[in-house]
């Protein structure tokens, strides 16, 4: 059994040495929590647990301290995929929910797997989700002062690799803030959340950059064709260049290789295989 998780890039909440400790601290809580509920449930029911807690968690831009876009609204993107039964859902741009990861889980029953906007919302609202607003003050008075860009990069997401062999990955964003309303980023997308039977990968950065290079599900192919994880990564990476991509990935595979890299310093995160390891 492994797992692991990000929660985006470091710059997203500054660089003090305050807001470093409390990452560590919390992604340590968090993967160590995931790691135990991973023993007695699934890499999918895993993947859920974990993203929702941080989402629950207002350091990390998904859910709570998610960022707000230019029109003053807040919008949710996430997507789940299980490596077994190779169906991925996802939900984008849905308002008014604590955690659109579980909206994505509930929606992998369905034909109609993703879903945008008003009907995520009216599927969230049938299934029973209540009403939520996930604004805090501090992303409000952020948005009222109108943050610099380069404050605004950060996702969540988990890959997990259970008991039984099986691979999922989960991931989950708050968007970059002040993008015009209704933009869809990379993380309700095969390109920024992809597992399969060999390899998950979970994304963050910049969407659009990590679209262009359908980053995740390229990497997984990659693995799926005989590629080690960290060959996988670093080839794709490579290419990245070429547009100055902005990009962070998480991974494991079936056969228990872990890997995380970025294109950019740095991205947060955390692994769990039975000793703890945490961003420094």
């Amino acid at each position: 059994m492994k797992i692991i998780i990000h929660g985006g890039f470091f710059s997203e909440s500054g660089t003090n040495q305050e807001t470093k400790t409390a990452k560590q601290e919390a992604l340590s809580v968090i993967v160590s929590q995931s790691y135990a509920y991973l023993s007695t449930h699934t890499a999918l029911e895993t993947v859920v647990y974990a993203v929702s807690l941080l989402e629950d968690n207002p350091l990390f831009n998904a859910g709570l301290g998610s960022q707000i876009q230019s029109d003053g609204q807040l919008r949710l993107s996430a997507s789940l995929m299980d490596g077994k039964s190779q169906k991925f859902s996802g939900v984008i741009n849905i308002q008014n929910v604590k955690n659109p990861i579980q909206v994505s889980e509930k929606l992998l029953a369905y034909d109609d797997r993703v879903l945008s906007g008003a009907g995520a919302l009216n599927f969230a609202t049938a299934q029973g989700f209540g009403f939520f607003n996930p604004i805090i003050p501090q992303r409000q008075q952020e948005y009222e002062q109108k943050l610099a860009q380069s404050s605004r990069l950060g996702t969540v997401g988990c890959v997990a690799l259970d008991a039984d062999g099986h691979l999922a990955a989960a991931t989950s964003t708050g968007g970059k803030g002040f993008e015009i309303p209704c933009r869809v980023s990379d993380s309700a997308t095969v390109a920024g959340n992809f597992a399969n039977e060999h390899a998950g990968i979970s994304c963050t950065g910049v969407g659009e950059d990590i679209v262009s290079a359908a980053l995740a599900a390229k990497i997984v192919t990659r693995v799926t064709d005989g590629f080690t994880l960290k060959n996988a990564c670093d080839k794709s990476f490579e290419e990245l260049k070429t547009f100055d991509g902005f990009a962070g990935v998480i991974g494991i595979t079936a056969a228990g290789e872990v890997y995380h890299t970025d294109s950019h310093a740095y991205m947060v995160w955390a692994a769990f295989d039975g000793s703890l390891q945490v961003f420094n």
